[in-house]
């Protein structure tokens, strides 16, 4: 996928620049209560909670905080949660996708509006950029779990479609439905992966200069920012002497 590695670079980038801890495990929280709440509170039985506790531990979120978002799903005062996905386009024409959880639509889609009008970007209808991404499950183990024919030989028997090895990891691909039963088999043969998440993987991508990814981050970054956004996908390419000014 032509950009992809450099776009997942950007994503581990903000990821380990984010000293806003307490956000992120907001975030992560959110997501294991609405899990929880909607299926089972044993992770065991319930995949999407078992995902989203594995990605809260990938960033340190503590076990006490873990359990405090299982439980708050089982009380009965726990806040309705709503799934809302925003497509748009960013600086430079480059394709959006913004994946929310709310309390509240009108106060999240008029705060979403408003950040994309203000760095340069353009809200879209639903489906208005979606065609431009997959929806894929993504597992992400570091370089020294083995060289890239191990990793290519436990990718295809735990079932995956997909593999890339470069000096910065491995990332796996597999179909979204099929990402807990991948994960599960990875395990067993790699051991805990560093990341374990469904993603909006890009098809098409958009060459942007120094200045349109200085301008996207900012979009980016404001977006992320929105206590009700839970994550940000964009379908931008750019080269490493850019990555490298950023």
């Amino acid at each position: 996928m032509a950009g992809h590695s450099k776009w997942a670079n950007i994503q581990h980038r903000k990821g380990r620049q984010d000293a806003v801890r307490s956000k992120l495990f907001s975030k992560f929280s959110k997501e294991i209560t609405i899990a929880a709440k909607m299926g089972d509170p044993d992770p065991d039985k319930n995949p999407r909670l078992r995902l989203a506790i594995k990605s809260a531990k990938s960033q340190s979120m503590p076990n006490d905080n873990i359990e405090r978002a299982i439980k708050k799903s089982q009380a009965g005062d726990a806040e309705d949660y709503e799934e809302i996905r925003y497509e748009g386009y960013g600086p430079g024409g480059v394709a959006v996708i913004v994946e929310a959880m709310t309390d509240n639509r009108n106060r999240t889609a008029s705060n979403v509006r408003s950040t994309f009008t203000k760095y340069g970007g353009n809200l879209g209808e639903t489906g208005s950029v979606g065609f431009m991404f997959e929806r894929k499950g993504q597992v992400t183990y570091p370089a020294d779990v083995g060289d890239a024919d191990t990793v290519m030989m436990a990718a295809i028997e735990a079932g995956a479609e997909d593999v890339e090895s470069s000096e910065d990891g491995h990332v796996i691909w597999c179909a979204d439905t099929d990402l807990n039963e991948v994960s599960v088999a990875l395990e067993a043969e790699l051991g805990e992966s560093e990341e374990t998440q469904l993603v909006w993987r890009p098809t098409t991508s958009t060459e942007l200069d120094l200045e349109g990814m200085q301008k996207l981050m900012k979009l980016i970054d404001a977006l992320e920012d929105d206590d009700d956004v839970q994550r940000v996908t964009a379908n931008f390419e750019a080269s490493d002497e850019v990555m490298e000014q950023l």
